[in-house]
């Protein structure tokens, strides 16, 4: 069904989430077929599918999610602006080969596959692995390669494009096959934090971050509220440098994108961010110490999966 003309509100927050449907997969294969017509649809749709089985502990060797914050809601977010940026970049001038597209895609889906508890892990939660849940990601997505039988250039760049996911590491010390698949890499990690930072639930979903973080054992932060302070000065002095330079401010694709897309002359996700970081640090500013009143003032209550 086709949205309403006017730019309301409510028209931007469901072309920001889904596209023109309520499933987010239509709006991906949409703008894969305009990037590049060639690329296998039906692979596509066999990924979202599995990835789904996956998260729900329905596909074999995996059991169902049990993080929070990392959940198969964020997966879908990631895959759906990994293929914005491709569009962008696209109406911008770059051109996109059916297997760097499908790579991008692809690892978009596994990137976070790390986090989920495999049939043999002995650990209480996926979260337990978040020091070095790219390695896991990269290891689920190889075993699930196997029987489509890619080659070994397609394996070797997937993994190298999970490892751009890794804030502490510097894309020129990650080795690809070609300058293509090197912006694959830039646009799946740039994505994987847009659609973080951009979600309508970011706020709310912080403290769940917090206890992740925690349950793998990194202890930046002493309580769910120390995160949620440091949230400004993180986005503002360290992910929009990362942004901009490790990731050659491959995010200003996404204007290019909503204005041919949707003739919104506007970028969705960085105003997401701007708003979600303005209004923390109001309510941070308001409630000081408080932990108990700034929740109250985060009221929206997340969705776990679509």
């Amino acid at each position: 069904m086709p949205l309403p003309d006017l730019d309301t509100p409510l028209r931007l927050f469901k072309i920001f989430e889904t596209g023109a449907t309520s499933d987010p997969l239509d709006e991906i294969l949409e703008l894969v077929g305009m990037v590049n017509p060639n690329v296998d649809e039906e692979l596509i749709i066999t990924f979202h599918r599995d990835i789904q089985d996956i998260f729900s502990g329905y596909y074999p060797g995996f059991r169902e999610n049990g993080n929070k914050y990392h959940n198969l809601r964020h997966t879908y977010g990631v895959v759906l602006a990994t293929a914005r940026l491709f569009h962008g970049l696209m109406v911008e001038g770059q051109k996109f080969s059916s297997k760097s597209i499908l790579q991008g895609i692809l690892c978009a889906y596994f990137h976070d596959t790390g986090l989920l508890l495999r049939s043999f892990d002995t650990a209480d939660t996926g979260a337990e692995f978040t020091k070095y849940h790219e390695a896991r990601s990269i290891s689920s997505l190889f075993k699930y390669l196997e029987p489509l039988n890619f080659d070994d250039s397609m394996r070797m760049d997937c993994g190298s494009i999970i490892r751009c996911t890794n804030l502490e590491l510097k894309i020129d010390t990650i080795e690809f096959s070609s300058p293509e698949a090197k912006t694959a890499g830039q646009i799946l990690a740039t994505a994987d934090i847009l659609a973080q930072m951009a979600d309508r639930y970011y706020l709310e979903q912080l403290p769940h971050l917090f206890q992740e973080h925690r349950a793998g054992g990194l202890h930046a932060y002493d309580t769910a509220f120390d995160l949620m302070k440091d949230t400004n000065n993180f986005y503002h002095n360290f992910i929009v440098t990362r942004l901009n330079s490790e990731l050659a401010n491959t995010a200003r694709a996404m204007k290019i994108h909503f204005t041919n897309r949707w003739n919104i002359d506007r970028d969705l996700y960085i105003e997401n961010i701007e708003n979600n970081i303005n209004y923390l640090h109001n309510i941070i500013a308001k409630c000081g110490d408080d932990f108990d009143e700034l929740y109250l003032n985060l009221r929206r209550r997340p969705p776990f999966r679509f």
